[in-house]
């Protein structure tokens, strides 16, 4: 519960904002800001939610954050969950690593040159979380995408570096990306390019590897009772790790899920 200030709320009224005061039957007074522009008139939400390209993209550098121990642990997959920044200017990251063993990531992880003091903070059986700071010359991909108007809608990592989903609001947009990456030798290749549209409302945005195994799963009857297939049979079949196989069973069924739950309340 918040405490109303005894100082008048419209004795400070800047060129951007009208107050209007309308006082209720208690005598309190009740107080709107509307934000207008310079010249008088109201301002309006800016939209990108018209159009835009999605752009499912590998990008690789040697600078790029945790890209030293992805080349030399291939059998781990990657998946980070978020950042934050310090009161000290350091960037702390948090990260989900999948697989059967761990040892030779550790070992990896801790001669990383992009990021600093490892720390494992959590483990279950298929995966591990650990807490890296980022070095300063780590390069990211978060960044550049937010820079010229980017949203990232997935992220993983691949034998070669990172695979990402990005949703761009126009072509410019991913051409700017693409230049800024190439300012500094990164290395991007595009897996897949789509025109976003009115129809991806409630679609779900699978990367075409998730899309893969959920077709392959689902035709071989890995959703069966019994199943028909395995995890191993599956990530042979596609020719990859069982944690990579795990990762984008356990994403991409959260995916359908959010997409499927979402708006719903219960009784």
């Amino acid at each position: 519960m918040y405490q109303r200030s005894n100082h008048r709320c419209n004795e400070r009224v800047t060129s951007n904002e009208l107050l209007r005061d309308t006082l209720t039957e208690s005598g309190d007074v009740r107080v709107s800001i509307e934000p207008v522009e310079a010249d008088g008139e109201r301002a309006t939400l800016r939209s990108e939610a018209e159009g835009g390209i999605v752009a499912q993209l590998r990008i690789d550098h040697p600078d790029l954050v945790l890209g030293p121990t992805l080349r030399r642990a291939p059998d781990v997959t990657l998946e980070p969950q978020y950042a934050t920044t310090l009161e000290t200017g350091r960037t702390v990251l948090f990260v989900t690593a999948y697989g059967s063993s761990f040892d030779g990531f550790e070992s990896a992880l801790v001669t990383d040159s992009t990021v600093l003091d490892p720390v494992l903070v959590d483990r279950y059986p298929d995966r591990r979380v650990y807490r890296v700071t980022l070095a300063e010359h780590a390069i990211t991909v978060t960044e550049r995408t937010a820079d010229v108007g980017g949203r990232l809608l997935d992220v993983s990592s691949s034998r070669d570096g990172w695979l990402v989903q990005l949703r761009f609001p126009s072509r410019d947009a991913l051409v700017a990306f693409n230049e800024s990456c190439r300012s500094c030798d990164m290395s991007v290749s595009v897996d897949h390019l789509r025109v976003s549209d009115d129809d991806d409302e409630g679609v779900v945005a699978l990367t075409e590897k998730q899309q893969e195994l959920l077709a392959v799963a689902y035709e071989e009857g890995y959703f069966d009772v019994p199943r028909g297939i395995s995890q191993d049979e599956l990530a042979d079949r596609l020719g990859v790790s069982k944690s990579a196989i795990s990762q984008r069973l356990r994403r991409a069924i959260g995916e359908l899920c959010d997409a499927s739950l979402s708006g719903t309340s219960s009784a």
